[in-house]
This record gives structure tokens, C-alpha cells and sequence, in this order.
């Protein structure tokens, strides 16, 4: 009696394991199925004239105003505006100095480096000189780069107009240009061309060695 009950106990759990599996399998093709159907109804088509439905317009619509596109909300009616007199890009120091002799002289008398000319600040302004300024100027800024005679001959350092230069004159130089020399402050950042203004000091001055 006892071994007849233990069999048919094991049959019913075996049973409800088995209806338990089936139940599960069903439960996810069930799932799949609803997400085919779902995506054909979203637009899963072969004909190009059946647009179907859109379950998600939000990801098809802009919600906010498109750059370009008007807008009733401002005064000037367009989307895209001017930034407030004054601002400054973050990240951006302000030059308000134009490219103008008068202005280049008057960054000499206004601007002070503000990095201190230790050894290691001239050996980083030395690598960023033999990176963009080397190629016109020469190793020893005598004007003799490898450019030259390719383009007119740059003043060399010793010259009575460089010597002349103060530090702010110098960033104004590279900042804006001058002559045929064009702006570097695209190409070298705002403290970088600080530390170049460090290392022509020092090559100028014969403070430095050149290789």
C-alpha cells in the first residue's frame, strides 16, 4: 500500500512539473508572438503606400524647436539666436585686442605673463616652439627655419624690433599675427602661447642654449 501511494505521488508531481514546463513555454511564445505582431502593425509592411501606425510620434517629431526652424516664442521669431553682448565661451579666455600695430603695442604695456619663467615652464614652451614656430624661425630664432628661402625670411630674435618686444607684444604676435605670420591661437592654446612667449624670451636673451 504504501509503495503503490509513493508511486502515484511521483506521478502527480511529475505531472505538474511537466504542465508547470509546458505553461512557461507557452507563456513565451505567447510573448514573441505579441511582439511580432506589434512591429508589423508598426510599420513592418511590403506595400510603401501603408504608413501603418506611429506608436512612438516623439521619436519622429521634435518635441523642442529645431535649430533653424521658427519660433513664435522669440522676438526675431527665429530659433537660433545670438549669444548676449559680452559672453564668453567657457573654457576661452577673452584678447580683446585687434590685429592692429597700435594694439600690438599696446598688449606690450598691459599684458604680464602670468607663468613664471622656472626650467621646467621654458622646456615646455621650447617643446611647443619646436612644434609650430621652429619651422620659420629656426632652432636658434635666427629666422632661418627650413621654410626659408621657400618664404621671405622672418626678423631674427637679435634684431632691434624683437628686442624691443615686451612679453604682452609677443603674445600679441602669435595671437594675432603679423606680417606675412599668421594667428597661431587656433593652434596653440591660451597658456601654451604663454610659455612660448617664455622660451623666445629666454632664446632671445641668451638664457637658453638651443640644440
Amino acid at each position: 500500500m504504501t509503495s503503490r501511494r509513493a508511486v502515484v505521488t511521483t506521478i502527480v508531481w511529475t505531472l505538474f512539473a511537466a504542465v508547470s514546463i509546458a505553461f512557461v513555454i507557452v507563456s513565451r511564445v505567447a510573448r514573441v508572438a505579441q511582439v511580432a505582431r506589434v512591429a508589423g502593425v508598426a510599420g513592418a509592411s511590403n506595400d510603401a503606400a501603408d504608413r501603418a501606425f506611429e506608436y512612438m510620434p516623439d521619436m519622429a517629431y521634435s518635441v523642442p524647436y529645431n535649430t533653424f526652424a521658427p519660433n513664435a516664442v522669440t522676438r526675431d521669431g527665429k530659433t537660433l539666436q545670438l549669444p548676449v553682448r559680452g559672453t564668453v565661451p567657457r573654457g576661452v579666455e577673452p584678447f580683446r585686442y585687434a590685429s592692429t600695430p597700435e594694439d600690438a603695442l599696446r598688449a606690450g604695456r598691459e599684458l604680464r605673463n602670468p607663468l613664471t619663467a622656472t626650467p621646467e615652464a621654458v622646456a615646455k614652451g621650447r617643446a611647443v616652439y619646436e612644434t609650430f614656430c621652429l619651422v620659420c624661425h629656426g632652432e636658434r630664432g635666427h629666422g632661418d627655419g627650413p621654410l626659408v628661402p621657400k618664404i621671405p625670411n622672418p626678423p631674427a630674435y637679435s634684431s632691434a624690433r624683437v628686442r624691443a618686444m615686451a612679453p604682452g607684444q609677443i603674445f600679441h604676435v602669435i595671437s594675432r599675427g603679423s606680417g606675412r605670420m599668421p594667428s597661431y591661437a587656433a593652434q596653440i592654446p591660451y597658456e601654451q602661447r604663454w610659455l612660448v612667449v617664455l622660451y623666445v624670451s629666454a632664446l632671445r636673451d641668451g638664457q637658453v642654449t638651443a640644440p
